[in-house]
């Protein structure tokens, strides 16, 4: 069987549409639509259901999808041993990722990387929540993730970085130029929040110190919020490494008790994990170690 058509339905899946999976593998949008068609022909099935907002599997696709990732997943554990016989010089490296990550680390990581090993090639699945990453990994739909720390007993992890979380004022807020931000101001404030499906880790914040923020807005970009807290419209809590990146006028103190998140890479605990994959989580430690 060819897997390529089995990849290209998956990618499809994944991004929700013929049109993104298309821009995201380098084909034409017909050659994404008649690979699906061709699979929906040989099996005689459908696979998709199209409609306005992209295409999503029917029930006849999603009894099939656990065997066509178990399909692809060994094409691709048979391409990164062989490519292992090669010394690295060929494979795929699936790298689950979130934002900050994609824009702070991954781009000097792959261009340092790729300079050493040039036939790599590198694909990325990047998520807003750290449960999605989790979730990949732990269904072998892509080699490691880079995710906030502890993950299920199903990984196995390495710890990366300890990412500060810092309140994020208007540069004309009283406290822009004070050492730390008190617990209590996020009861006064206008507070704005990531949407509740990805702010666990700043609820908990508020559950500890025993406190209910004045939310005012609930928004699901950090970069929005950014922009929001440099409107004035109130202040949030974000990731250093998201705020040290931005060019938006905002201030970013400390909390009153420090926090942090942890971020690692992790890999699937149990399965074997080939020369490509530890080669790219020691070359990222030691990025790290030297670049940060």
């Amino acid at each position: 069987m060819n897997t390529i058509k089995c990849q290209i339905l998956l990618k499809a899946v994944e991004l929700g549409s013929i049109t993104r999976a298309a821009e995201d593998m380098g084909y034409t949008q017909s050659a994404v639509s008649r690979s699906i068609a061709d699979l929906e022909r040989e099996w005689d099935v459908t696979l998709l259901t199209r409609n306005k907002d992209g295409v999503v599997l029917t029930a006849q696709g999603e009894s099939l999808l656990p065997d066509i990732q178990s399909l692809c997943n060994a094409q691709r554990t048979l391409e990164t041993q062989v490519s292992a016989l090669h010394g690295l010089t060929r494979g795929t490296l699936r790298v689950g990722t979130f934002t900050s990550v994609s824009i702070h680390w991954l781009p000097g990581i792959m261009k340092e990387f790729l300079a050493l090993y040039p036939g790599i090639r590198f694909d990325l699945v990047s998520k807003w929540e750290f449960a999605e990453v989790e979730e990949l990994v732990r269904r072998g739909q892509v080699d490691c993730g880079f995710l906030a720390l502890p993950a299920g007993d199903a990984l196995e992890t390495a710890f990366l970085r300890r990412d500060r979380l810092l309140a994020v004022l208007p540069p004309d807020h009283p406290l822009a130029g004070a050492e730390c931000y008190p617990a209590a101001r996020f009861a006064q404030d206008p507070y704005i929040r990531i949407h509740e499906h990805w702010d666990m880790e700043f609820s908990r914040i508020f559950q500890d110190e025993g406190l209910r923020p004045n939310i005012q807005y609930t928004v699901n970009d950090d970069f929005a919020i950014l922009a929001m807290v440099e409107q004035g419209l109130g202040i949030s809590i974000l990731p250093e490494m998201v705020v040290r990146g931005s060019q938006r006028n905002v201030t970013a103190i400390p909390l009153e008790r420090p926090r942090y998140r942890e971020i690692g890479l992790a890999v699937r605990r149990g399965g074997p994990v080939s020369p490509l994959i530890r080669r790219f989580r020691d070359f990222t430690l030691q990025w790290l170690e030297s670049s940060l």
